[in-house]
């Protein structure tokens, strides 16, 4: 019987940033912290659906949320953004293969 597992970090960032509003928010957050209203107004979403995107993110690892009163305050998560760009970058550090099928 297969056991379910969770897919892997790297798999659920890349999931999260398959959108344009989410990359919107990570890029509105490359330059600080913001709160929820704050982000509604620049990004021009509504609090339903900006809500639904920082969960995706804050699922992923990619933000975090600090609490203040009545407010969420949401910042990137630098460790999973460099981990992220590490593994990316890796991939086109890898030497092509010439003249070699790897596939029938």
């Amino acid at each position: 019987m297969p056991t379910l597992t969770s897919p892997p970090p790297v798999l659920e960032r890349l999931k999260a940033l398959a959108d344009e509003n989410r990359l919107a928010i990570l890029d509105e957050l490359s330059s600080g912290e913001r709160c929820v209203c704050e982000l509604m107004e620049c990004l021009d979403l509504k609090q339903p659906l900006l809500s639904f995107h920082l969960k995706i993110l804050k699922d992923a690892a990619l933000i975090t949320c600090r609490r203040e009163g009545r407010w969420c305050y949401y910042t990137l998560n630098p460790h999973a953004v460099r981990e992220l760009g590490l593994k990316i970058g890796a991939l086109a550090s890898v030497p092509k293969r010439r003249g070699r099928r790897i596939c029938p």
